[in-house]
């Protein structure tokens, strides 16, 4: 029975996160909670996470959608689309409610930051990006992409609220994403060089799910060494071994 990990700003978010993530209903799944969670300052700062573990119940249908979500990770060109048992037709305007939701939330939580900045959204099908430029970025994005990537879940969090589809959201600063993948990209290879010098498996430290998936696809093609990720989120983290 596979099990995964989940956090939202209530046990309701949380669950629906690990559906979402898992392309599951309640009634294919154990829910069990583990900590309900704590309110914070403006809704982050100070904030404790409700966190859950959800058990797919064994089946074809689990089965099924474990083995995509699997290859989904290890391989990032692999899409809800390329799947030819699943079939996305978006609805613009039917998403265009949760969407303006998110870049709403987005925008009071800039804003209380005291940072002055200007947002740019670019959809494509069920998938919405928001581009934030201006004065102060650093504080967005903080170490090594902490803040932003906080924003970016808080702000999935309330889109997918108002949202009967999963709808993916990435929160950007002034093309911070393009240069953290290329620094990934290169840290990617210096780890696999080392793992291969040396014969011990490396370990990275904890990164969120789009930042392992593009270490593994940095390693797809060589033949030399392998990838895999170990923990439970938020401390799951891919290691590199020789192969």
């Amino acid at each position: 029975m596979r099990e995964i990990t989940a956090t939202g700003q209530t046990v309701d978010e949380a669950v629906k996160s690990a559906l979402a993530e898992l392309n599951m209903t309640k009634e294919d799944v154990e829910i069990h909670t583990i900590d309900e969670g704590k309110k914070g300052f403006l809704g982050i700062f100070g904030q404790r996470p409700a966190v859950v573990k959800v058990k797919v119940k064994a089946g074809p249908t689990a089965i099924s959608a474990l083995t995509y979500e699997d290859e989904q990770e290890k391989n990032p060109s692999i899409t809800a689309e390329s799947n030819s048992e699943v079939s996305f037709e978006a609805d613009e305007e039917l998403q265009q409610k949760p969407i303006e939701k998110a870049q709403q939330f987005l925008t009071n939580v800039i804003e209380k930051m005291g940072v002055e900045a200007k947002i740019s959204m670019k959809q494509a099908g069920r998938s919405c990006t928001f581009q934030v430029e201006g004065e102060q970025i650093a504080l967005l994005i903080g170490k090594r992409g902490q803040t932003l990537n906080s924003l970016q879940y808080l702000t999935q969090l309330v889109a997918n609220r108002h949202s009967d589809q999963y709808i993916q959201i990435v929160v950007d600063a002034e093309n911070y994403r393009s240069r953290r993948e290329e620094t990934l990209n290169q840290l990617a290879e210096k780890l696999a060089n080392q793992a291969i010098r040396t014969s011990k498996e490396v370990s990275l430290e904890p990164m969120p799910s789009y930042e392992r998936k593009i270490i593994h696809a940095a390693l797809t093609k060589r033949r030399d060494v392998k990838t895999y990720s170990v923990g439970e989120e938020p401390r799951r983290h891919i290691v590199i071994a020789k192969k």
